[in-house]
């Protein structure tokens, strides 16, 4: 059974930081592209970040380049959300996500779509206060 479990969250004045985790289980974690969405209160969940599975790529949402960064550690199953420079905006539920892929193009590929994930945690909440 895959699990998903993000950890990490809570509340920041603007400004702050956060690292967020989320810890893989029942799955070959290596195989998988991670991404973290996350969703506001009153809108759809969107696109923050992404990391192929070797790390050798990365993607990110315009609106939270220069200030969040992923990263993950294969050999512990984990995935991070290094959070700075915090705003208002950036408050919501944050939710990781594993995506398989197969293939020759495998190791660099990601998405940054919701709907082409395979698996997703439960959330961690993020509530950024001026």
């Amino acid at each position: 059974q895959v699990q998903l479990v993000e950890s990490g969250g809570g509340l920041v004045q603007a400004g702050g930081s956060l690292r967020l985790s989320c810890a893989a289980s029942g799955l070959t974690f290596s195989r998988f592209a991670m991404g973290w969405f996350r969703q506001a209160p009153g809108k759809e969940r969107e696109f923050v970040a992404a990391i192929a599975r070797t790390s050798d790529r990365t993607y990110y949402a315009d609106s939270v380049k220069g200030r969040i960064s992923i990263s993950r550690d294969n050999a512990k199953n984990m995935v991070y959300l290094q959070m700075n420079s915090l705003k208002l905006d950036d408050t919501g539920v944050y939710y990781c996500a594993a995506k398989y892929y197969s293939g020759i193009y495998a190791y660099t590929a990601l998405s940054t779509v919701a709907n082409e994930y395979d698996y997703w945690g439960q959330g961690t909440q993020v509530t950024v206060s001026s």
